[in-house]
């Protein structure tokens, strides 16, 4: 921009801001500005004719009178007029003046625009930059559709100065961000990505915001910009601070340009040409290796930038996901900054770690941090640092340290702060039942849990336990016997009482042998804390005293006489006096064995989804827990009694691109999302959709699906069903995208993670299966901020898998706001064994346009698999039994990723198998046993996997009893490795 010469210095203007900033009072300010307005006003209306100097002068006091927060209602003429000066101080305080005052409804708007087309077409470039900045800050509808069509070819063309550009690019970002429909997708588009080759770091760095933008809405149109976004991410992180002396900030090249190349990078997955992906990681090392070295300046600045540019590429290495060492090593490296003496810093490391836990190649290394994280918890002084800390924990927690955290969340829990103690206690109710494996453990915690924080117990935790306690037999004596020493407190709070009422109502005949816990010691115990509790606890207490006449014919008399008293038969409260009349009749009338059958011990409730966990997403938002529930991984862990899924080595959804959380979107759909083992309640309102996706004991769960009698290994030698010998083709209402296969087997060894995902669409997958029963989760999050309109995700069977499975499906809300989540539940039958996988199809409307995507689902026939465990003799017996040729399905082939036996171990788990121990002679392999179970047949299976690692090959062999289940398990486990 050219220079203000000092001709140009108004000194008009300068006095009348000295006299303003002179005023004793508001009302002498007021009486300065009407004098000058008085006077402008009469300058632009007298006969002279006003130079270009004048003009501008009063224009810029009028704008100095608007900032001052008075009304202008003239000058807007005079302004335009000073759009058509060829002096540049003239000119840039008209469009000025424009900027701030001139709404998009304005009369002059037409003579604005033909200034400003003027000076577009002038190729003065000084001039061009002013009509551009005055696009942009006024952003209106009318301002798009004058020139939304022009700026691309100013921004593209080959003449155009680099100034220019970068105001072209920007005032481009701009108009798309407010009128995007009128923005034209055209030839330019192409050549818009090649700006980031162009030599002036200043056009690169504003072109890569207006990519970023674009790519969000049309992905496909600029998918050529990751090849060119890494080539100059590589030359700038592999420059020295000298080599781009004009874009160095404190010693770090182009700081801001790198964030946003590592940004525009997470629009898109990783790329899949191998060399454009491996100078990407190459990249991503350089930053994790700077951040090692010592820093170059002590000056804030300087470790701002060099942080701005760790954590970004940190957040692409999540999104990725695919790479463990640079997972492991940001882990390492945000484990450095947890004591760091900058509290922004250890904030946003423990948040960052949040994610890193939910990616099963990083989730150890996290683990090593947590007593780092622990002493945090306790010592920090900033609640949010506390807060994320607790997130951490919470995230990291698995089988193997479930009890440290929840020992320490509760020792926590009794100096927390009143903002997240409700937080708190929800966590470690869902981490006490995910990870209890003594339920002994379990009952101690919730009870101490209401000891400690009672007013933040809700109700779903304390009814959660009960459940628990009513469905295990082997806890109920011990859990009577807790409960009745915790009443024993002076001060008991009401929600233990509650707890103490119903179990003791239900179990207090277990510890009546004891003295010290007789009939009318418990009865007494419970009636002290009666005048002191709510009309709902009361109400309680009433049922357990008619139970204890039935458990204790011997406290009749003495309860009679308490329900007979005036404060209960004419209590004020209705249900109070109801109760207690219907009770004192039913015990006075009623014979023995009537009221033993009407009050006899309540039965296993059934299950049901936790009401928990979406009462812990309801205060969180649902992002944030879901990206923590998504990643709970713990390799043959047992849940309340049933399997945990095991993860595998593929990618795992990335927690930065946020699907199972849209951060702050409300859930819609028919039913809560569960955790990963699928807690259940009874107490929740959702009706139980599926018995057989409980998560109780294996015994609960095929509860109405009893297993054939015998052992289940001896299935293995059951002759099964011929297969059937062709299948109907059909037409499929559209075909599945190129990439489904290969996005199909990255489900095969695992159930939950990201399916599909593009600029405006992410759909994530959480599911569990049971014998011949699953359920599936779908999570369609929309990652634009414009709503989907008419959405639709219809399932379809090719061939003859219609009459192989059986999925019901529950329909989702069409509209999906913005930045939004919807959840689809899918029950599944498998009825018999197929080698297709269903399609699903999703239509919607995004901005006008119909998007048709189509998708096959991740069920595949592994997902039926009951893993069966044998010992070495019968393994080889019945591998013998299963020598037909048509039985055995053999592949030898070339090893795809690295041969990591705890890799191959956790894959091979993942696919469904019990993986067997010392059976076969060489311990190098693999062997595996399991049944897969079909409504009409089950199929037995045994596996053998022989790596050789010299020759970096696998031989992989599959016996099955039948010859279509063989051919096909192999083809879908060879893919794995």
């Amino acid at each position: 921009m050219p220079a203000v010469s000092k001709g140009d210095g108004m000194r008009g203007l300068a006095v009348f801001i000295s006299d303003i900033r002179n005023c004793k009072s508001k009302e002498a300010e007021i009486k300065r500005i009407n004098k000058e307005l008085a006077n402008i006003r009469s300058k632009f209306k007298g006969d002279k004719a006003l130079d270009g100097y004048s003009k501008k002068k009063y224009v810029c006091k009028l704008l100095f009178i608007f900032l001052l927060g008075h009304d202008i209602d003239f000058g807007h003429m005079e302004a335009v007029n000073l759009l058509s000066s060829n002096k540049y101080t003239e000119k840039q305080i008209g469009y000025l003046f424009i900027s701030v005052l001139v709404n998009s409804n304005s009369e002059l708007i037409r003579l604005i625009n033909n200034a400003i087309k003027n000076d577009l077409a002038s190729r003065n470039p000084t001039f061009m930059c002013l009509a551009l900045h005055c696009i942009a800050n006024v952003g209106s509808r009318e301002m798009a559709e004058a020139f939304a069509s022009e700026i691309p070819r100013i921004l593209v063309a080959g003449d155009t100065m680099d100034s220019v550009k970068q105001s072209a690019a920007l005032c481009l970002l701009r108009l798309y961000k407010t009128s995007p429909d009128l923005v034209p997708m055209g030839e330019w588009t192409s050549r818009v990505v090649h700006l980031l080759n162009d030599q002036h770091m200043g056009v690169v760095t504003a072109a890569v915001s207006l990519i970023t933008c674009l790519c969000r809405k049309n992905p496909d149109d600029f998918k050529t910009c990751v090849s060119l976004a890494v080539s100059r991410l590589s030359r700038i992180v592999s420059s020295a601070s000298t080599d781009l002396q004009d874009y160095t900030y404190y010693f770090v090249p182009a700081p801001w340009l790198s964030v946003k190349l590592l940004r525009l990078l997470q629009c898109y997955p990783p790329p899949e040409d191998a060399a454009v992906k491996g100078r990407l990681v190459e990249c991503l090392e350089t930053i994790l290796n700077k951040a090692q070295e010592p820093p170059k300046s002590k000056k804030v600045q300087h470790s701002n930038a060099k942080n701005a540019i760790l954590f970004e590429a940190i957040s692409l290495i999540i999104h990725y996901d695919s790479e463990p060492n640079l997972l492991v090593r940001a882990c390492n490296q945000l484990g450095q900054f947890l004591q760091h003496r900058e509290t922004n810093l250890r904030y946003l490391a423990l948040e960052s770690m949040c994610t890193l836990a939910s990616s099963e190649f990083s989730h150890e290394a996290v683990k090593t941090h947590i007593e780092t994280v622990i002493n945090a918890l306790k010592t920090e002084r900033d609640v949010s640092v506390r807060q994320r800390a607790a997130d951490l924990l919470y995230a990291m927690c698995d089988r193997t340290n479930a009890k440290q955290i929840v020992s320490e969340m509760l020792s926590y829990l009794e100096t927390a702060d009143y903002s997240i103690r409700e937080e708190i206690v929800l966590k470690v109710a869902i981490l006490a039942e995910k990870y209890a494996v003594d339920y002994s453990w379990y009952v101690d915690t919730i009870l101490n849990l209401i000891r400690i924080a009672g007013d933040y117990v809700s109700e779903e935790v304390w009814y959660r336990v009960i459940q628990i306690v009513i469905n295990r037999d082997d806890v109920q004596g011990y859990a009577a016997k807790t409960v009745f020493e915790a009443l024993q407190a002076p001060a008991c709070h009401e929600n233990m009482v509650k707890v103490g009422g119903y179990i003791l109502g239900e179990f207090g005949n277990l510890i009546a042998g004891d003295p010290r816990s007789s009939p009318l010691v418990q009865f007494n115990l419970l009636h002290s804390k009666f005048h002191l509790c709510s009309v709902s606890t009361r109400a309680l207490l009433l049922s357990t005293y008619i139970k204890f006449i039935n458990l204790f014919p011997e406290t009749k008399p003495t309860i009679q006489d308490v329900l007979r008293s005036d404060s209960q038969i004419r209590n004020a409260d209705v249900e109070l006096q109801q109760r207690a009349v219907e009770y004192l009749k039913l015990s006075s009338i009623a014979s023995t064995d009537v009221l033993a059958t009407v009050l006899e011990e309540m039965p296993p409730f059934p299950e049901r989804e936790s009401s928990i966990l979406a009462k812990l997403k309801k205060k969180k938002g649902p992002g944030a827990v879901s990206e923590l529930e998504e990643g709970k991984k713990d390799q043959n862990s047992e849940v309340n009694g049933g399997v945990e899924a095991t993860p595998s080595t593929a990618s795992t959804p990335s927690p930065s691109a946020d699907l199972l959380n849209l951060r702050s979107a409300p859930v819609t759909g028919s039913a809560a999302p569960s955790s990963g083992n699928l807690l259940v309640d009874v107490f929740s309102d959702t009706p139980s959709a599926a018995a057989s996706l409980a998560p109780g004991t294996e015994e609960n769960f095929l509860s109405d699906l009893e297993p054939p009698s015998g052992s289940p290994s001896s299935l293995l030698v059951d002759a099964a069903q011929p297969a059937d010998s062709g299948s109907a083709a059909s037409e499929d209402p559209a075909l599945p995208i190129a990439e489904a296969d290969e996005l199909l087997n990255k489900f095969v060894c695992k159930n939950n993670g990201v399916l599909f995902e593009n600029q405006l669409l992410q759909i994530g997958v959480k599911s569990e299966f049971r014998q011949n029963l699953g359920r599936m989760y779908l999570f369609y999050g929309n990652k634009t901020s414009v709503q989907f309109q008419s959405f639709t995700p219809n399932v379809s069977y090719p061939g003859d898998l219609q009459n192989q499975l059986n999925i019901q499906t529950k329909p989702v809300d069409p509209m999906v706001e913005g930045g939004a989540q919807v959840q689809q539940v899918l029950n599944i039958e498998c009825l018999s064994d197929f080698d297709d996988a269903p399609l699903i199809n999703i239509k919607f409307r995004y901005g006008g346009t119909l998007q048709n995507i189509t998708l096959k689902l991740p069920i595949t026939i592994n997902k039926f698999f009951q893993a069966t465990e044998m010992p070495s003799q019968d393994f080889f017996q019945r591998w013998k039994q299963l020598s037909l040729p048509q039985q055995e399905a053999q592949k030898i082939f070339k090893a795809n990723h690295p041969m990591d036996s705890e890799v191959t171990k956790a894959k091979l788990l993942g696919f469904g198998t019990a993986l067997l121990e010392n059976v076969d002679p060489n311990p190098d392999n693999y062997v595996g046993a399991g049944i897969i179970q079909t409504k009409s047949v089950q199929v037995g299976c045994l596996l053998r996997l022989e790596p050789n690692i010299q020759a970096q090959m696998y031989r992989l062999t599959l016996r099955t009893s039948k010859e279509s289940v063989s051919k096909h398990l192999c083809e879908l486990l060879s893919k794995q490795f």
